[in-house]
């Protein structure tokens, strides 16, 4: 099987999508040990991509107030709140990001038997992924594999069936619910990497509204690079949590476009531990349910020629 979405071997998808003069393939890398929880990622990407205010409160559990990723919302910023002597892991491994603390109300704890914390921060957007499910599932060509390596919608050809929803294996892609009178409510909605800016050789609106440069935007190979020399560094610094994620390209969904270096585990910030494109095994499925058409038109076959004798 071979294409813009091969499951096996290596592919660059770019020039598999057949582009000929394909520019080398884009992405993200976010370094969550530098993000601060400012959000002026999911800002610029809703003001430049016009994506609809989102329902925005309070739930009691986390001062995030955008919960997670969604039709409404492109980019999500994750904040994630530990005790910092947590048992499995010892205090002196942790890493302090500096994160401005938040007033709370007078009570009669003494200071010193209040519980330390410590913030992380992860701006979470969709994967790019090399293996996309998305797109094999789609029945329109809505989802398309752009010059850049990139996963694309397009909204004028989406039907809203919502197959590429459950297809991802990240939970990104979503329909588009509200507001009520949206032309594109119905509608599949993720990131696009700011295709249109990249087309125009700019950089996404995230990148370039970060301000500590939490996300870097470059050649996926470049950031892979970057984002390994990155992990050693804080594992000289003694930040042995540090580890990447997405960036292998022998995964379950052949590496991704964004790639996270994390300071935990990946399920601490809501991401599946070893996804797996769900369409791997539709190559199989589909040879075994073309060899039991075969078998029971044979069948039938010989049935109507045992009857007319």
């Amino acid at each position: 099987m071979t294409g813009p979405n091969s499951l096996f071997g290596p592919l660059d998808p770019a020039r598999d999508a057949g582009y000929v003069d394909a520019p080398k393939r884009k992405g993200f890398f976010t370094d969550t040990s530098v993000c601060i929880g400012c959000k002026a990622c999911e800002v610029a990407c809703k003001e430049w991509n016009d994506v609809p205010e989102n329902l925005y409160e309070m739930l009691g559990t986390s001062y995030d107030n955008s919960h997670s990723l969604n039709a409404n919302q492109w980019r999500h910023v994750a904040f994630i709140e530990q005790p910092a002597g947590r048992p499995q892991r010892p205090a002196r491994e942790q890493v302090d990001l500096g994160m401005p603390t938040v007033g709370a109300a007078p009570t009669g704890v003494a200071e010193e038997e209040k519980p330390d914390f410590r913030w992380l921060m992860s701006s979470d957007v969709c994967k790019h992924c090399t293996h996309a499910a998305c797109l094999d599932v789609c029945p329109t060509g809505s989802l398309f594999r752009s010059e850049f390596g990139t996963v694309v919608v397009q909204d004028d050809i989406c039907n809203g069936c919502g197959y590429c929803v459950a297809a991802c294996p990240y939970g990104v892609i979503d329909r588009r619910k509200g507001p009520e009178g949206d032309p594109k409510v119905g509608i599949a909605q993720k990131c696009t990497l700011c295709y249109d800016r990249l087309t125009d050789d700019q950089r996404p609106a995230c990148a370039q509204a970060c301000p500590t440069e939490s996300i870097q935007y470059g050649d996926v190979e470049e950031l892979r690079e970057r984002a390994s020399a990155r992990v050693a560094t804080l594992h000289e610094q003694g930040v042995m949590d540090a580890r990447l994620y997405g960036n292998d390209p022998d995964d379950g969904v052949g590496g991704t476009g964004a790639m996270f270096l994390l300071l935990d585990e990946p399920e601490v910030y809501g991401l599946p531990p070893d996804p797996v494109v769900t369409t791997k095994d539709l190559p199989a499925m589909y040879k075994k349910a073309g060899m039991a058409a075969v078998a029971m038109i044979g069948g039938a076959a010989l049935s109507f020629l045992g009857r007319r004798r």
